[in-house]
């Protein structure tokens, strides 16, 4: 990988957090001026300052050095079923891709089953829910939205937010959400 290219991963890694050149900074222990430097290409960085930069974004350094891969490929086999207390379950159906923070899932929850309110994601997530069988209502903040098979609905995810089955049938829907992660690491 050539320095401008490793430079470009750096930033728009830092970018998708949503953090500043000194929020990475100060999350990595690297001078603002050396991080800018490895970000326009203009300084190669030490496995050191690449440690830390990559401690800093949460990622593996690796992840810094690798080329992105085009094309992930996951099997249905590969798929994470997760079976949730109460009774419902969720297939997370995309793959993992560095960098991405895309998630795709298949949700069925059975009948007049409530799967709970989530907690807003950080400012600059979306999701977009369709209805495949059964019933769903959709809550975003204080309104409830009733949906159909077929309908579907977008909302922006930086509201607390929660999936029920009103009906008297299982319910089958697709979540597609852009989860973007708080602007600051949580510090210890």
């Amino acid at each position: 990988m050539d320095l401008v290219d490793l430079g470009t991963r750096i930033q728009d890694l830092r970018t998708e957090r949503g953090w500043t050149l000194q929020d990475l900074a100060d999350s990595a222990s690297v001078s603002t001026g050396m991080l800018s430097a490895v970000e326009r290409g203009q300084k190669a960085a030490t496995i050191v300052v690449l440690a830390r930069i990559a401690d800093g974004l949460g990622v593996p350094v690796a992840d810094l050095l690798a080329t992105p891969r085009r094309v992930v490929l996951r099997r249905a086999a590969e798929q994470d079923v997760i079976d949730e207390p109460g009774g419902w379950q969720r297939t997370i159906l995309s793959p993992v891709v560095p960098g991405v923070n895309f998630e795709w899932v298949r949700t069925t929850l059975p009948a007049g089953r409530d799967a709970g309110v989530f907690p807003a994601y950080a400012p600059g997530s979306h999701e977009f829910v369709v209805v495949e069988s059964g019933a769903l209502c959709l809550t975003v903040g204080d309104t409830a939205h009733r949906l159909e098979p077929g309908d579907s609905l977008y909302f922006a995810a930086d509201a607390p937010h929660g999936y029920a089955n009103p009906g008297d049938v299982p319910c089958t829907y697709y979540v597609a959400a852009l989860i973007m992660r708080p602007r600051r690491p949580a510090r210890t």
